[in-house]
Protein backbone atom coordinates (compact mmCIF):
# COMPACT_ATOMS: atom_id res chain seq x y z
CA UNK A 1 0.00 0.00 0.00
CA UNK A 2 2.79 2.40 1.12
CA UNK A 3 4.92 2.14 -2.06
CA UNK A 4 1.37 2.62 -4.15
CA UNK A 5 0.81 5.95 -2.03
CA UNK A 6 4.74 6.65 -3.60
CA UNK A 7 4.27 6.62 -7.00
CA UNK A 8 0.96 8.52 -6.45
CA UNK A 9 3.37 11.50 -4.88
CA UNK A 10 6.05 11.10 -7.57
CA UNK A 11 3.65 11.18 -10.61
CA UNK A 12 1.68 14.45 -8.64
CA UNK A 13 5.60 15.80 -8.00
CA UNK A 14 6.31 15.73 -12.01
CA UNK A 15 2.65 16.68 -13.25
CA UNK A 16 3.69 20.03 -11.36
CA UNK A 17 6.86 20.56 -12.46
CA UNK A 18 5.57 20.04 -16.18
CA UNK A 19 3.20 22.39 -15.50
CA UNK A 20 5.08 24.80 -14.12
CA UNK A 21 8.11 24.58 -16.98
CA UNK A 22 4.77 25.02 -19.53
CA UNK A 23 3.83 28.24 -17.84
CA UNK A 24 7.43 30.18 -17.51
CA UNK A 25 7.89 33.04 -19.58
CA UNK A 26 10.46 33.38 -21.90
CA UNK A 27 13.74 35.71 -20.31
CA UNK A 28 12.72 38.93 -19.73
CA UNK A 29 9.39 38.56 -19.64
CA UNK A 30 8.85 38.72 -23.25
CA UNK A 31 6.98 36.58 -25.50
CA UNK A 32 8.01 33.80 -27.15
CA UNK A 33 9.31 34.60 -30.77
CA UNK A 34 7.26 31.80 -32.58
CA UNK A 35 4.16 34.06 -30.93
CA UNK A 36 4.86 37.18 -31.61
CA UNK A 37 2.68 38.57 -34.17
CA UNK A 38 3.85 39.58 -38.14
CA UNK A 39 4.46 42.94 -38.67
CA UNK A 40 1.56 43.90 -41.22
CA UNK A 41 2.39 47.27 -43.93
CA UNK A 42 0.01 48.65 -46.23
CA UNK A 43 1.68 49.82 -49.04
CA UNK A 44 -0.28 52.18 -51.98
CA UNK A 45 1.73 52.72 -54.70
CA UNK A 46 1.00 55.00 -58.18
CA UNK A 47 1.64 52.45 -60.59
CA UNK A 48 4.26 51.07 -63.13
CA UNK A 49 4.31 54.33 -65.35
CA UNK A 50 8.35 54.38 -65.63
CA UNK A 51 11.38 51.90 -64.98
CA UNK A 52 11.73 53.95 -61.82
CA UNK A 53 8.52 53.45 -60.38
CA UNK A 54 8.68 49.58 -60.96
CA UNK A 55 12.44 49.29 -59.45
CA UNK A 56 11.07 51.82 -56.39
CA UNK A 57 7.67 48.70 -55.96
CA UNK A 58 10.46 45.43 -56.61
CA UNK A 59 12.80 47.56 -53.94
CA UNK A 60 9.99 47.98 -51.15
CA UNK A 61 8.04 44.52 -52.01
CA UNK A 62 11.66 42.52 -51.49
CA UNK A 63 13.15 44.58 -48.47
CA UNK A 64 10.05 43.66 -46.81
CA UNK A 65 9.98 39.71 -47.99
CA UNK A 66 13.38 39.74 -46.90
CA UNK A 67 12.60 41.15 -43.01
CA UNK A 68 9.21 38.85 -42.95
CA UNK A 69 6.72 41.27 -43.05
CA UNK A 70 3.05 40.93 -43.85
CA UNK A 71 2.93 43.87 -47.19
CA UNK A 72 -0.59 44.50 -48.66
CA UNK A 73 0.31 45.92 -51.87
CA UNK A 74 -2.11 47.81 -54.03
CA UNK A 75 -1.09 49.49 -57.37
CA UNK A 76 -3.53 52.14 -57.72
CA UNK A 77 -2.71 52.76 -61.94
CA UNK A 78 -2.40 56.27 -61.61
CA UNK A 79 -5.50 57.27 -59.75
CA UNK A 80 -5.46 59.36 -56.42
CA UNK A 81 -9.46 57.71 -55.90
CA UNK A 82 -8.08 54.30 -55.97
CA UNK A 83 -5.21 55.18 -53.17
CA UNK A 84 -7.77 56.37 -51.19
CA UNK A 85 -9.68 52.76 -51.18
CA UNK A 86 -6.70 51.44 -50.95
CA UNK A 87 -5.60 53.09 -47.49
CA UNK A 88 -9.51 52.46 -46.00
CA UNK A 89 -9.03 49.31 -46.80
CA UNK A 90 -5.32 49.05 -44.73
CA UNK A 91 -7.68 51.00 -42.29
CA UNK A 92 -10.38 48.66 -41.57
CA UNK A 93 -7.60 46.01 -42.15
CA UNK A 94 -5.93 47.45 -38.46
CA UNK A 95 -2.20 47.67 -40.42
CA UNK A 96 0.52 48.54 -37.99
CA UNK A 97 2.07 50.97 -40.69
CA UNK A 98 1.13 52.64 -43.97
CA UNK A 99 3.08 53.38 -46.81
CA UNK A 100 1.94 56.01 -49.45
CA UNK A 101 3.27 57.41 -52.71
CA UNK A 102 0.86 59.91 -53.65
CA UNK A 103 -0.27 60.27 -56.86
CA UNK A 104 -0.62 63.53 -56.45
CA UNK A 105 -0.12 66.53 -53.55
CA UNK A 106 -3.81 66.97 -52.06
CA UNK A 107 -6.74 65.66 -51.36
CA UNK A 108 -5.02 63.56 -48.41
CA UNK A 109 -7.16 65.20 -45.32
CA UNK A 110 -9.86 63.21 -44.74
CA UNK A 111 -8.68 59.19 -44.99
CA UNK A 112 -4.62 60.39 -43.48
CA UNK A 113 -7.26 61.61 -40.48
CA UNK A 114 -8.86 58.59 -40.16
CA UNK A 115 -5.28 56.78 -39.99
CA UNK A 116 -4.60 59.18 -37.36
CA UNK A 117 -7.59 57.85 -35.68
CA UNK A 118 -6.76 54.47 -35.86
CA UNK A 119 -3.50 55.17 -34.37
CA UNK A 120 -1.24 53.75 -37.77
CA UNK A 121 1.41 55.69 -38.60
CA UNK A 122 1.76 57.13 -42.56
CA UNK A 123 4.97 57.51 -43.22
CA UNK A 124 5.46 58.91 -47.40
CA UNK A 125 8.02 57.45 -50.55
CA UNK A 126 9.29 59.97 -53.06
CA UNK A 127 6.43 62.00 -53.44
CA UNK A 128 5.09 64.83 -50.84
CA UNK A 129 2.03 66.01 -50.15
CA UNK A 130 0.38 69.22 -49.10
CA UNK A 131 -1.82 68.77 -45.65
CA UNK A 132 -2.98 71.56 -43.25
CA UNK A 133 -2.02 69.61 -40.64
CA UNK A 134 1.67 68.16 -40.91
CA UNK A 135 0.73 65.25 -38.12
CA UNK A 136 -0.99 63.51 -40.63
CA UNK A 137 1.96 61.92 -41.52
CA UNK A 138 5.09 60.76 -40.22
CA UNK A 139 7.73 61.17 -41.93
CA UNK A 140 8.80 61.77 -46.47
CA UNK A 141 11.43 60.05 -47.49
CA UNK A 142 12.48 61.13 -51.08
CA UNK A 143 14.65 63.60 -53.26
CA UNK A 144 14.57 66.69 -53.40
CA UNK A 145 13.00 67.33 -56.44
CA UNK A 146 13.56 70.96 -56.49
CA UNK A 147 17.21 70.48 -56.32
CA UNK A 148 17.23 67.95 -58.88
CA UNK A 149 15.77 70.43 -61.20
CA UNK A 150 18.27 73.57 -60.43
CA UNK A 151 21.02 70.71 -61.40
CA UNK A 152 19.37 69.91 -64.40
CA UNK A 153 18.96 73.63 -65.54
CA UNK A 154 22.56 74.74 -64.40
CA UNK A 155 24.38 71.58 -66.47
CA UNK A 156 22.12 72.58 -69.38
CA UNK A 157 23.19 76.65 -69.23
CA UNK A 158 26.96 75.21 -68.92
CA UNK A 159 26.29 72.71 -71.82
CA UNK A 160 24.53 75.42 -74.31
CA UNK A 161 27.31 78.06 -73.21
CA UNK A 162 23.70 79.90 -71.66
CA UNK A 163 21.76 80.07 -74.80
CA UNK A 164 18.89 77.35 -75.90
CA UNK A 165 15.20 77.73 -76.94
CA UNK A 166 13.88 74.73 -74.17
CA UNK A 167 10.89 72.10 -74.64
CA UNK A 168 10.25 71.07 -71.56
CA UNK A 169 8.54 67.87 -71.04
CA UNK A 170 6.02 67.45 -67.46
CA UNK A 171 5.26 64.92 -65.38
CA UNK A 172 2.07 64.21 -64.27
CA UNK A 173 -0.14 67.35 -63.17
CA UNK A 174 -0.33 68.42 -59.78
CA UNK A 175 2.55 65.26 -59.04
CA UNK A 176 5.07 66.94 -56.45
CA UNK A 177 7.92 65.53 -58.93
CA UNK A 178 6.25 67.52 -61.82
CA UNK A 179 5.92 70.72 -59.71
CA UNK A 180 9.09 70.80 -57.90
CA UNK A 181 11.49 69.65 -60.65
CA UNK A 182 9.79 72.86 -62.90
CA UNK A 183 10.25 74.88 -59.54
CA UNK A 184 13.74 74.22 -59.64
CA UNK A 185 14.58 74.33 -62.98
CA UNK A 186 13.25 77.42 -63.89
CA UNK A 187 14.60 79.20 -60.73
CA UNK A 188 18.13 78.17 -61.75
CA UNK A 189 17.26 79.60 -65.13
CA UNK A 190 16.81 83.35 -64.01
CA UNK A 191 20.32 83.64 -64.05
CA UNK A 192 20.58 82.86 -67.79
CA UNK A 193 18.54 85.29 -69.62
CA UNK A 194 19.02 83.52 -72.80
CA UNK A 195 18.28 80.39 -71.78
CA UNK A 196 14.28 80.09 -72.45
CA UNK A 197 11.37 77.95 -71.93
CA UNK A 198 9.70 77.66 -75.26
CA UNK A 199 7.03 75.08 -74.74
CA UNK A 200 6.06 73.08 -71.77
CA UNK A 201 3.64 70.22 -71.52
CA UNK A 202 2.76 67.04 -69.60
CA UNK A 203 3.55 63.80 -70.87
CA UNK A 204 2.44 62.02 -67.77
CA UNK A 205 6.19 60.53 -66.89
CA UNK A 206 5.33 57.57 -69.80
CA UNK A 207 7.88 57.19 -72.47
CA UNK A 208 4.57 56.45 -75.31
CA UNK A 209 3.34 60.24 -73.75
CA UNK A 210 7.07 61.61 -74.30
CA UNK A 211 7.36 60.34 -78.05
CA UNK A 212 3.68 62.15 -78.66
CA UNK A 213 4.43 65.39 -77.39
CA UNK A 214 7.36 65.95 -78.77
CA UNK A 215 5.97 65.24 -82.34
CA UNK A 216 3.85 68.01 -81.96
CA UNK A 217 6.50 69.98 -80.85
CA UNK A 218 8.83 68.91 -83.90
CA UNK A 219 5.51 68.98 -85.79
CA UNK A 220 5.18 72.76 -84.86
CA UNK A 221 8.44 74.13 -84.23
CA UNK A 222 11.31 71.89 -85.68
CA UNK A 223 13.84 74.23 -86.82
CA UNK A 224 13.55 76.19 -82.99
CA UNK A 225 14.40 73.07 -81.03
CA UNK A 226 17.77 73.15 -79.59
CA UNK A 227 17.23 71.68 -76.25
CA UNK A 228 14.67 69.06 -74.28
CA UNK A 229 14.44 69.04 -70.36
CA UNK A 230 12.45 65.96 -69.49
CA UNK A 231 11.18 65.53 -66.02
CA UNK A 232 11.80 61.75 -65.81
CA UNK A 233 13.88 59.10 -68.57
CA UNK A 234 11.34 57.62 -69.61
CA UNK A 235 9.65 60.63 -71.42
CA UNK A 236 12.78 61.89 -72.50
CA UNK A 237 13.69 58.30 -74.07
CA UNK A 238 10.12 58.90 -75.54
CA UNK A 239 10.98 62.21 -76.99
CA UNK A 240 14.63 60.55 -78.19
CA UNK A 241 12.64 58.37 -80.35
CA UNK A 242 10.58 61.11 -82.06
CA UNK A 243 14.08 63.10 -82.71
CA UNK A 244 15.42 60.10 -84.30
CA UNK A 245 12.28 59.25 -86.74
CA UNK A 246 12.26 62.86 -87.45
CA UNK A 247 15.98 62.81 -88.11
CA UNK A 248 16.75 65.80 -85.95
CA UNK A 249 20.24 63.73 -84.45
CA UNK A 250 19.43 63.68 -80.58
CA UNK A 251 22.23 64.05 -78.30
CA UNK A 252 24.11 65.94 -81.03
CA UNK A 253 21.94 68.39 -82.24
CA UNK A 254 19.31 68.71 -79.96
CA UNK A 255 20.49 68.13 -76.02
CA UNK A 256 18.30 66.43 -73.96
CA UNK A 257 18.64 66.00 -69.91
CA UNK A 258 15.96 63.98 -67.97
CA UNK A 259 15.62 63.04 -64.44
CA UNK A 260 15.84 59.58 -62.26
CA UNK A 261 19.02 57.60 -64.08
CA UNK A 262 17.14 54.65 -64.80
CA UNK A 263 18.92 51.98 -66.72
CA UNK A 264 17.72 53.08 -69.97
CA UNK A 265 19.10 56.40 -69.55
CA UNK A 266 22.51 55.23 -69.36
CA UNK A 267 21.96 53.42 -72.53
CA UNK A 268 20.36 56.03 -74.59
CA UNK A 269 23.85 58.18 -73.10
CA UNK A 270 26.31 55.64 -74.05
CA UNK A 271 24.46 55.45 -77.69
CA UNK A 272 25.12 58.97 -77.98
CA UNK A 273 21.49 60.28 -78.31
CA UNK A 274 21.15 61.17 -74.49
CA UNK A 275 23.86 64.26 -73.21
CA UNK A 276 23.04 63.76 -68.96
CA UNK A 277 20.47 62.31 -66.50
CA UNK A 278 20.66 63.70 -62.94
CA UNK A 279 19.61 60.51 -60.31
CA UNK A 280 16.83 59.77 -58.58
CA UNK A 281 17.17 56.84 -56.38
CA UNK A 282 14.34 54.16 -56.16
CA UNK A 283 15.94 51.88 -54.11
CA UNK A 284 14.57 52.89 -51.14
CA UNK A 285 13.15 49.63 -49.65
CA UNK A 286 16.05 49.10 -46.69
CA UNK A 287 15.55 53.14 -45.59
CA UNK A 288 11.77 52.46 -45.64
CA UNK A 289 12.10 49.63 -43.23
CA UNK A 290 14.74 50.69 -41.22
CA UNK A 291 12.62 53.71 -40.25
CA UNK A 292 9.50 52.29 -39.78
CA UNK A 293 11.25 49.91 -36.79
CA UNK A 294 12.59 53.25 -35.48
CA UNK A 295 8.69 54.42 -35.29
CA UNK A 296 7.16 51.63 -34.01
CA UNK A 297 10.19 51.97 -31.08
CA UNK A 298 9.33 54.99 -30.75
CA UNK A 299 12.45 57.29 -31.75
CA UNK A 300 11.64 60.90 -33.24
CA UNK A 301 12.45 60.56 -37.13
CA UNK A 302 13.12 63.58 -39.04
CA UNK A 303 10.03 64.85 -41.61
CA UNK A 304 12.21 64.90 -44.28
CA UNK A 305 14.67 61.84 -44.93
CA UNK A 306 16.47 63.07 -48.16
CA UNK A 307 18.37 60.63 -50.50
CA UNK A 308 21.65 61.52 -52.09
CA UNK A 309 21.50 62.22 -55.76
CA UNK A 310 24.02 63.21 -58.55
CA UNK A 311 24.29 63.95 -62.36
CA UNK A 312 25.54 61.90 -64.95
CA UNK A 313 26.52 62.43 -68.32
CA UNK A 314 27.55 60.62 -71.72
CA UNK A 315 31.33 61.22 -70.60
CA UNK A 316 30.98 58.80 -67.83
CA UNK A 317 27.92 56.26 -68.63
CA UNK A 318 29.85 53.48 -69.96
CA UNK A 319 32.48 53.27 -66.73
CA UNK A 320 29.18 53.38 -64.47
CA UNK A 321 26.10 51.34 -66.37
CA UNK A 322 27.13 48.08 -65.37
CA UNK A 323 26.57 49.26 -61.45
CA UNK A 324 22.96 50.38 -62.10
CA UNK A 325 20.55 48.20 -60.33
CA UNK A 326 17.54 49.54 -62.26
Amino acid sequence: MRWMIAVALMALVGCKQQAQETATPAPGGATPPAAQKKLSVGFSQVGAESAWRTAETKSIRGEAEKRGVDLKFADAQGKQASQIQALTSFIAQKVDVIVLAPVVETGWEVVLTQAKEAKIPVILVDRGIKVSDESLYTTLIASDFVEEGRMAAEWLAKQTNGKANIYELQGSTGAAPAIDRKKGFEEALQKFPDMKIVKSQSADFTRAKGKEVMEAFIKSDRDQIQAVYAHNDDMALGAIQALDEAGMNPGKTVTLISIDGVKGAFEAMVAGKLNATVECNPLLGPLVFDTINKVRAGESVPKFIKSQDQLFEQANAAQVISTREY
